[in-house]
């Protein structure tokens, strides 16, 4: 039975398939973000180097971008590299930083015979050289596309992009371009990074951790959460298949009563 708000899948490999056609295309979230959590127990539980699981976590998010764009997901968020994750060992934020490079060259043609386009939210100015040159390209080359956004969230964290939109709208209250009382939820929206996209209706973390670790805190107010315990290599269409019908489950009242 599929679970309800704040649940959690422990369904794996061998559960039974998912069949795409008992998802309600006419109710399909429009915005899902994920969490990408557990290539490093995944390598460990094979005796493997955490790169090692951070490489089939790439070839995981190919997997999961083709299904959302045939299943026809508007926008797909995918937390990649975290502000905090720089507290990581050196070797390993090394192969983290390469990923980018590696994943857009490889996948490129694909995507553009996809129409997908390639965004970004982040702080890319704190990126390595290689690391923003990949993601600018991709951006520049998938920009007049028109199917799904595939959206990398790169050292990036929900706070400090919070705190620099509160700065910038200080600055233009300051500069008489905008006043106090013109200060609304409309506002603090247009100064995010995410100010282009709508909000996301489904938040997926996998790895069985059920926190949001400082991603898209403001955009996330009224959005579904679902949480599985299955680690991010591992995660595959019949998982992703039941994250959404477990969305469509779901009765967004939006602080409203049902049925309004």
């Amino acid at each position: 039975m599929l679970k309800k708000l704040f649940s959690k899948s422990k369904k794996g490999k061998h559960s039974l398939e998912v069949e795409e056609s008992l998802v309600n295309n006419e109710c399909l979230p429009s915005h899902i973000a994920i969490i990408m959590d557990g290539n490093g127990r995944w390598a460990k539980k094979r005796a493997m180097p955490r790169i090692a699981g951070h490489h089939e976590g790439m070839q995981t998010v190919r997997r999961i971008a083709r299904i959302a764009d045939d299943v026809g997901i508007k926008v797909l968020t995918l937390y990649a590299f975290s502000t905090e994750n720089w507290k990581r060992p050196k070797s390993e934020v090394e192969y983290l930083m390469s990923l980018p490079q590696m994943f857009l060259n490889s996948f490129m043609p694909e995507l553009m015979e996809r129409n997908i386009r390639v965004e970004m939210i982040g702080d890319k100015d704190g990126l390595p050289t290689n690391t923003k040159t990949a993601l600018n390209e991709a951006i520049e080359k998938t920009k007049n596309n028109t199917g799904l956004i595939l959206n990398f969230a790169m050292n990036y964290g929900s706070r400090a992009e919070i705190v620099k939109a509160m700065k910038d709208i200080m600055v233009e209250v300051n500069n008489g371009n905008l006043t106090l009382d013109h200060v609304d939820e409309k506002t603090i929206n247009q100064f995010l990074l995410t100010s282009s996209l709508p909000e996301p209706d489904l938040l997926i973390r996998t790895s069985g951790e059920v926190r949001l670790s400082n991603f898209m805190l403001w955009q996330l107010a009224y959005t579904e959460f679902w949480f599985t315990d299955i680690l991010w290599p591992d995660f595959n269409k019949d998982t992703f298949m039941e994250a959404i019908q477990a969305y469509q489950q779901r009765n967004r009242r939006y602080g409203g009563l049902k049925g309004e």
